[in-house]
Formats: C-alpha cells, sequence, structure tokens
C-alpha cells in the first residue's frame, strides 16, 4: 500500500532525476524538515544544487520561480499553507498567467505551485482554509487536485513535466496519509474499494492530461442522485455513497476531476458528470471551501447549460465564517458525511 504523500514524494524523486531543469524553492524544504508535512523530504538530499530554502516571502520566491521558468528552467514552488497563496495571487494573476498571452506564444511559464489546503487539524482561521476558488476563473491558470482514486504522484509529475502553463496543485491536510486506492508499482488495490466499481476517464489529451473519476457500487441499482466532488471530498463522498445505500436505500455515483480549472474543464472534460445527470437529473456538489461563488456554483451554471434541465440541485460546502481551532466548532463549520447525507435526503428521490 503506498499513501499519497509517498506518491507525490516518489513523483518529486522522478521529476528531478528525469530532467535536470527541474528545482524545487520553498520555505523549509531542504533535509532534515523536508517541507511542513514532509512533501519535500529527500529531495535536497539527492539534489541539494537544486533545491531552494527560501525566506518567509511568498511573492517573492513565486516571482523569482516565474523568472526561472521564463529562462527555460521547470521550477516546483511549495507555498507551505494554502491559506498564504494570497499574498502570490499577484504574481500569479497579473504576471505568470499573462505573459504567454502578452508575448505572442513566444514565453512560456512551466510554473507548477503544490500548497496543501484544508481543515480539520485544528490549525485555526489563517492555517485551515481552502481557497483555490478564489483562483478559478483566472485566463492562463491551471488548477489540478489530485485524487486518491489514482495516481496523485502520475498527475503531479506530468504536470512539472509536460504542462506549459502555470499550474496551481492542491493538495489536502488529509488526503496525505489515504492509501491510493488503485493499483501503483503493481501494488492490488486496498479493501476501501471492495464493493465499488471505479472508472478512470481521460478526457482529450493535450500538453497534460488530467483524469476524472467515476465510482459507484457494484450491482447496485441505476443511481438516482450524481455527487461532484474533488480532492479529500471526494473520499467523503465516498463514505456518503454507502451510508445512502446501507442506511437509506438511495444509490448514487461520485465523479470526481482531478482538473478544476472552468477554462479548461467545461465543458468537454466534464462530459461524463454531463452525461450522469441526463440519468439522474439530481446533482449534488461538494467542496471543503466556503459554499457562495465557489467550484460548485460553477458546475451547477454549467449542468444547467450542458444537461437537460434538473430536478434537484444542491451544493454542500464549508459555512461563511473563519474556520475555529476548537475541534467540535472545526467540524461543525466543515462540511462531513453527514451533510453529505442530509442534503440528498432533501432531494426527492
Amino acid at each position: 500500500m503506498i499513501s499519497v504523500l509517498a506518491s507525490l514524494n516518489a513523483a518529486l524523486l522522478r521529476a528531478f532525476a528525469d530532467d535536470e531543469r527541474v528545482l524545487l524553492l520553498g520555505e523549509d524544504v531542504r533535509d532534515p524538515y523536508g517541507g511542513a508535512f514532509k512533501v519535500t523530504r529527500g529531495l535536497s538530499s539527492a539534489y541539494p544544487d537544486r533545491v531552494l530554502n527560501t525566506p518567509i516571502s511568498e511573492a517573492g520566491l513565486v516571482g523569482v520561480a516565474a523568472g526561472m521558468a521564463l529562462r527555460g528552467l521547470r521550477p516546483v514552488v511549495e507555498i507551505m499553507f494554502g491559506d498564504f497563496v494570497t499574498l502570490i495571487a499577484d504574481q500569479i494573476i497579473n504576471h505568470a498567467a499573462k505573459f504567454r498571452w502578452m508575448y505572442n506564444d513566444q514565453a512560456r511559464v512551466p510554473l507548477l505551485i503544490r500548497t496543501p489546503m484544508g481543515g480539520r487539524r485544528g490549525y485555526g482561521p489563517t492555517h485551515s482554509q481552502t481557497l483555490e476558488k478564489l483562483f478559478l476563473g483566472v485566463p492562463g491558470l491551471r488548477l489540478l487536485a489530485p485524487c486518491h482514486f489514482g495516481d496523485p504522484g502520475a498527475l503531479l509529475y506530468r504536470a512539472i513535466l509536460n504542462s506549459e502553463t502555470p499550474t496551481l496543485f492542491v493538495e489536502n491536510k488529509l488526503q496525505y496519509l489515504l492509501p491510493v486506492y488503485t493499483p501503483v508499482d503493481s501494488l492490488e488495490p486496498v479493501k476501501e474499494l471492495a464493493e465499488f466499481e471505479l472508472q478512470e476517464i481521460w478526457p482529450a489529451q493535450d500538453e497534460v492530461a488530467a483524469p476524472l473519476y467515476r465510482l459507484r457500487l457494484k450491482g447496485a441499482p441505476p443511481p438516482s442522485v450524481t455527487l461532484a466532488a474533488y480532492g479529500y471530498m471526494a473520499e467523503l463522498a465516498r463514505q456518503a455513497i454507502l451510508t445512502l445505500a446501507y442506511e437509506h436505500e438511495i444509490f448514487a455515483e461520485l465523479i470526481a476531476p482531478t482538473q478544476l480549472s472552468s477554462s479548461d474543464a467545461a465543458p468537454d472534460a466534464l462530459q461524463p458528470l454531463w452525461e450522469s445527470l441526463r440519468q439522474t437529473q439530481r446533482l449534488l456538489t461538494i467542496e471543503e471551501g466556503t459554499l457562495p461563488l465557489g467550484w460548485g456554483a460553477e458546475i451547477a451554471a454549467h449542468a444547467s447549460e450542458m444537461a437537460r434541465p434538473l430536478k434537484w440541485t444542491r451544493r454542500v460546502g464549508a459555512a461563511s465564517t473563519p474556520i475555529p481551532a476548537a475541534g467540535p466548532l472545526e467540524a461543525a463549520t466543515l462540511p462531513g458525511v453527514k451533510q453529505i447525507v442530509q442534503a440528498i435526503q432533501m432531494m426527492e428521490i
């Protein structure tokens, strides 16, 4: 069994070995610390000249990395906590994402920015947020969120070496210790998927392919509701599917994309979602970020355009408040399996 964290770490090591243009910049990413969540552990020991500890200046280090990318390198930046992406917004939105257009495609910025998002660890309001929705509508920026239903490391590796587009790679903190659910390096699938059918679907190939996943119970009746979720929320959706089937006799299927950027991912790459909705006519989106103006709202809007009129559309997300540090209050603020099940029960099924 391999964890998401181990998969990402192995992918970084492989990218460094395969292409000497790959470098890593970040705060405390060198050994022995190896990053706040240990994804970069071992890199500086193997490649001491290509792993750079930086000052606490997120805007500065992303600006330096963007310059490296313009000069033909393939920098990887680690932002220690996803809350700090607000500090790099100017470098991403007004610079890295625009250069390819400003210079008639003669300049490329193959920059990858990794960052852990999400709560449930008691880190409080400034270290627990899920903020990727702030970047969803930025032209020229790709947003990826790995899923443990497939190989997260393979997604990261392709994004580092194959993409010519600035990429924000969002890793949920609670994903790190989850097992990768599909065979990696000849490992067998883990027991959590024994009751499920899992399908990995690849959209039309582009500079960096990003799969999505369809999950449903084996031998179950046709689903009557479609769940759309990404990252760690896909795991909560999987748990909710079991609860819905065994306790309420409601059958659902999950569509979990790994590419979030709406300018690239919709509508063609989400065709399996539209196909599912044509059958179920009921959509529930699930995200850990706050609900207003989020990823779920964008998916619901596209669904209204791509699928026939739906009977029900609902969204599950975090409450529109800062995230508390106290465990019980944090749990009440963030979406969980109970909220997913309750939202589906409110639909007419």
